[in-house]
């Protein structure tokens, strides 16, 4: 058993060799595990085994669930055994054990979440920005969730590569080469370079609506760019790189960090040799004009990927890609993180990557749409917010709170705070809510300090950074790594089983792709030292039970920090 399994763990194992032994099941594959309880009431962990094992031993679950609470020799880090209901066996941990635990928590850099990924790869596909068009309140979700999803496996030992793969080609680029050298204001390109080449996108589509010979010069552009024309290959570089540079302006506020930015155009000289493999296998066929994989066995709608002009579908630039991303990089899994909206389109592609024999294990994380109060946010109908205008708004809606609350910090301190505060409340507003549910954002409830906030758990952080640095001042002789934790308070074990089941926390994040699982647990951890610290004295208990406490205090500030920086949230010890 690795150095710091979980009580979860142990205790699974443990019932599942006691219930083999008591009741002659060796040999058998049965793996019985326990699950946390709701309620402390009916203990700290829980086992329904004596249900699933009724008709395996022949008898009822109670009796079954009796016999094993009177043959079993408990481990040492187990207080009790009861048996409730209809046979359900619950578990009471010791307060040693617990204390002794927090303890190894200590020493372990990863605070016991077991390294699961040694030696496996997982790609993270997110964000994924059009060229030539700002960031806006649309792409957060995506950025904001891939992210913690990222930082969550990496923290599991994956190794994992971010992938930003950007939509960079299309028809829209022969619009942009023709309105680039027609309508451009260099000045207004060096101020905000992408608002700039929106400005000119859209300048040169409503001529393209006009004018016919503007659409066909824009298809000659396009054709050329295709060819491999030096001087359009040029220009479109530079809208690439342009954008780029503007993006990472974003993804630097958000702390965003990407491995690859390889953009669909990376991938088009694949597109003829996946073409060529659809059609080998008997996947694709001839249709009007198009090339087409019928899905209608499979409960879907055909898949175009090759169109009646020639041009290629979105599905097979995405083919081309896991095929490349498996020869280069061999993943255990690639995670696509969209919006709802892109669910068929992923249902197919991985339908045909997987007739294409090509078995990556594709997973999609979609996401619901954010939306304000009035309305969801549309480009057509104009009201469009910019990401960047956004991050703005959170941060100087902070600084007046850091203002209001702080009057006396020093101005640099204030606004390092506010950005903290400000990023860190759109961030929690999203990854606290399940991905797939729609995300309704309001400045109140983001920004509120005695809610389920950012705010509050980066207060809740500062303030036992606070109690802290007070007991040090108070007590500057003692070695606090020298003194032992003893749990003897009815609320200094509620937290410490809390703190001990920070490592199920991240692992049920990351299996299930669902950062609003670890937010939950911060959250409850946060609101349990709350009552713990407002229930019993800490700098006036007595000695042992003070420096006890301060230590428990430790373990939950490192917990709170390591749970916020895995949301990408940043923590300060003043609030």
């Amino acid at each position: 058993m690795r150095e710091f399994a979980t009580f979860e763990e142990r205790l699974s194992i443990w019932t599942t060799d006691a219930m083999k032994s008591v009741f002659g099941l060796e040999g058998t594959d049965i793996n019985l595990g326990v699950s946390p309880t709701n309620n402390d009431k009916f203990g700290d962990y829980q086992c329904n085994a004596a249900m699933s094992l009724a008709k395996t031993v022949g008898k009822a679950p109670r009796q079954i669930a009796q016999e094993f609470a009177d043959a079993a020799v408990l481990p040492d880090f187990v207080e009790k055994i009861e048996i409730a209901g209809p046979g359900f066996i619950n578990f009471f941990l010791s307060n040693h054990a617990l204390a002794a635990y927090l303890q190894s928590l200590e020493n372990d850099p990863h605070l016991g979440a077991e390294q699961v990924g040694q030696g496996k790869t997982v790609i993270v596909d997110y964000s994924s920005p059009n060229v030539a068009k700002p960031m806006h309140i649309g792409h957060i979700r995506s950025t904001v969730i891939g992210n913690a999803i990222d930082r969550l496996y990496r923290y599991l030992g994956y190794n994992v590569i971010a992938d930003n793969h950007l939509g960079d080609w299309g028809t829209q680029f022969g619009l942009m080469m023709v309105g680039f050298r027609n309508f451009v204001d260099e000045d207004a390109l060096k101020a905000a370079p992408v608002e700039e080449l929106e400005r000119v996108y859209v300048a040169s589509y409503n001529m393209s609506k006009e004018d016919a010979s503007w659409r066909e010069q824009a298809k000659a552009e396009l054709v050329k760019l295709q060819q491999g024309d030096a001087e359009n290959r040029a220009l479109w570089e530079k809208f690439i790189e342009l954008s780029i540079e503007e993006f990472n302006t974003i993804y630097n506020r958000l702390g965003v960090k990407f491995d690859l930015y390889r953009g669909e155009s990376f991938y088009n000289d694949r597109l003829p040799k996946m073409i060529q493999s659809l059609e080998e296998k008997d996947l694709a066929k001839e249709s009007d004009g198009a090339l087409i994989v019928g899905l209608e066995e499979d409960g879907m709608p055909i898949c175009i990927v090759r169109k009646s002009d020639g041009g290629y579908n979105y599905a097979t630039t995405d083919l081309a890609t896991v095929e490349a991303r498996i020869e280069e990089f061999d993943p255990e899994r690639i995670i696509y993180v969209t919006d709802e909206r892109q669910q068929l389109h992923f249902k197919q592609f991985f339908t045909i990557s997987e007739k294409l024999g090509m078995n990556a294990n594709l997973v999609h994380v979609w996401f619901g749409l954010m939306r304000l109060p009035e309305a969801t946010f549309s480009t057509r109908e104009g009201n469009v917010i910019k990401l960047a205008a956004l991050l703005d708004e959170a941060e100087v809606r902070a600084l007046e709170m850091v203002k209001s609350s702080s009057p006396e910090m020093p101005e640099e301190q204030q606004r390092d705070l506010a950005k903290a505060i400000g990023i860190g409340a759109i961030k929690y507003t999203d990854l606290s809510q399940n991905p797939q549910s729609l995300v309704t954002f309001t400045w109140e409830k983001a920004l509120n300090m005695q809610g389920n906030s950012a705010p509050y758990l980066q207060y809740a952080y500062a303030r036992i950074s606070s109690v802290y640095d007070k007991f040090h001042a108070t007590y500057p002789e003692i070695e606090l790594e020298k003194c032992s934790i003893n749990i003897e308070h009815e609320i200094e074990r509620r937290l410490a089983i809390k703190l001990s089941r920070f490592p199920a926390a991240i692992r049920a994040a990351a299996d299930n792709y669902s950062p609003n699982i670890l937010a939950e647990y911060l959250y409850d951890l946060a609101q349990i030292y709350s009552s713990f610290y407002q229930n019993v004295p800490f700098l006036k208990a007595e000695e042992g039970v003070r420096e006890s406490r301060i230590r428990i205090c430790q373990t939950t500030a490192a917990i709170l920090k390591q749970g916020l920086g895995l949301l990408g949230i940043e923590t300060r010890e003043r609030i």
